[in-house]
């Protein structure tokens, strides 16, 4: 029992330590869980609108790209389709990237112990 209270002690120190490495993309995956549940709990919208379209009045490639995720958790893949297609490229690419960089961390961190 000890032992495996430790070992979960020492992942959770890994995981707090690769957030307070990359801070920015923390805080910033944070700021969007914390609207995403605001959103769909109490209908609070807090996330950030394309600044773009909001000068310009012309969508950019990322618009809708928010809506799209959002869609995709709750399995909606045709919303999701339908609000941005390129989610089905950078959802996966950027799954992609953050679970092999986090795999190296811990690699890291486990052999400099």
């Amino acid at each position: 029992m000890k032992e495996d209270l430790s070992k979960i002690n020492r992942n959770f120190l890994i995981l707090l330590k690769y957030l307070r490495k990359h801070f920015l993309l923390s805080a910033i995956a944070f700021y969007y869980l914390i609207g995403f549940a605001l959103l769909y709990l109490a209908k609070i919208d807090i996330l950030i609108p394309c600044i773009y379209y909001t000068i310009f009045n012309v969508r950019c490639p990322g618009c809708g790209l928010t809506r799209a995720f959002m869609d995709l958790v709750q399995l909606n893949f045709t919303g999701a389709w339908h609000h941005n297609p390129l989610i089905f490229i950078v959802f996966p690419g950027l799954s992609y990237y953050v679970i092999k960089d986090f795999v190296g961390f811990v690699k890291e961190h486990k052999e400099n112990k």
